[in-house]
């Protein structure tokens, strides 16, 4: 018999969250942003093989509308797309900026949103070179964006999902930057959602520089704004390795305009002991006014 630990969330009051400021009608959405650790052999009983119908079946259970996936490769992709038949996507691998390398490929369900534009960039020195590198980043870093259009409200929002560099520090930083520049050159007016694995802490600099209020182009940590905060303070966890104390939050819903903000929640959990991904996602509930 299979055991299943899950978090639940009542819905209850609301809170605004700033950033850009664009007033729009939304019914409540859900968005989620999971690392889901690329196809690594070395993985072992975590390997993808043992893990993708978890984590097609998470997304499916929580009914996530908006998906912002990291370390995505084309097999994982291909895998989900056939569990995920409910799904649009958007995205190309990093390396080449086709097929080869990691995705952050950001998912939307397709009976929710028509997708209106979308397309790619990468977080160096010449955003729009593929497989380009940037400053002292280890790897080659992407992100992938579109613009949604909400079939119940009208309402168009852009959509933005990344993955900065886990070594460079100047990386992670200009990393940003671009990546806020961005928002505000394809989402002025729009009510924008950024979801990624950031690879800082709350009290890093990276993320002080994203949600800096001084910054006309700041956006909204989610979870600073939730009225109901469920799960634990921290989503990388190693598969369990890491220590309770030494876990940290890198993953985050960052949000630009008026949204309500409904729920916030990680989803620190396990099927049969088997876990989802070396990160915890992040599942965030929002509303328009």
């Amino acid at each position: 018999m299979k055991r299943w630990t899950f978090l639940a969330f009542p819905l209850l009051a609301v809170a605004c969250a700033g950033g850009q400021k664009s007033a729009f009608t939304a019914e409540p959405v859900d968005v989620m942003s999971f690392n889901v650790r690329y196809d690594n052999p070395a993985d072992s009983l975590n390997n993808w093989r043992f893990r993708k119908d978890r984590v097609a079946g998470a997304i499916r259970f929580y009914d996530a509308e908006i998906v912002g996936t990291q370390e995505v490769l084309h097999g994982q992709l291909l895998d989900l797309q056939e569990r995920l038949p409910d799904y649009g996507v958007v995205g190309v691998g990093r390396e080449d900026g086709q097929q080869k390398g990691e995705y952050s490929a950001l998912w939307y369900k397709k009976d929710r949103f028509e997708l209106l534009d979308s397309g790619n960039f990468w977080l160096s020195e010449t955003p729009e070179v593929a497989g380009s590198k940037g400053w002292d980043g280890a790897c080659e870093r992407i992100a992938a964006w579109a613009k949604l259009k909400d079939k119940r409200t009208g309402t168009v929002l852009l959509a933005l999902n990344t993955h900065l560099d886990h070594v460079g520090v100047e990386a992670r930083r200009q990393g940003v930057a671009l990546v806020l520049d961005k928002v505000q050159e394809l989402g002025a007016g729009l009510p924008v959602v950024v979801t990624g694995d950031f690879n800082a802490d709350p009290a890093s600099e990276v993320v002080r520089q994203v949600t800096d209020a001084g910054n006309p182009k700041h956006l909204t940590d989610a979870r600073t704004v939730s009225p109901v905060v469920y799960g634990p303070d921290w989503t990388f966890h190693d598969f369990g390795r890491v220590p309770m104390n030494e876990r940290e939050r890198i993953d985050y819903v960052f949000l630009g305009g008026e949204w309500k903000v409904l729920r916030y929640g990680v989803l620190a959990e396990q099927e049969n002991e088997g876990f989802l991904s070396d990160h915890a996602p992040v599942l965030v509930t929002l509303a328009g006014e």
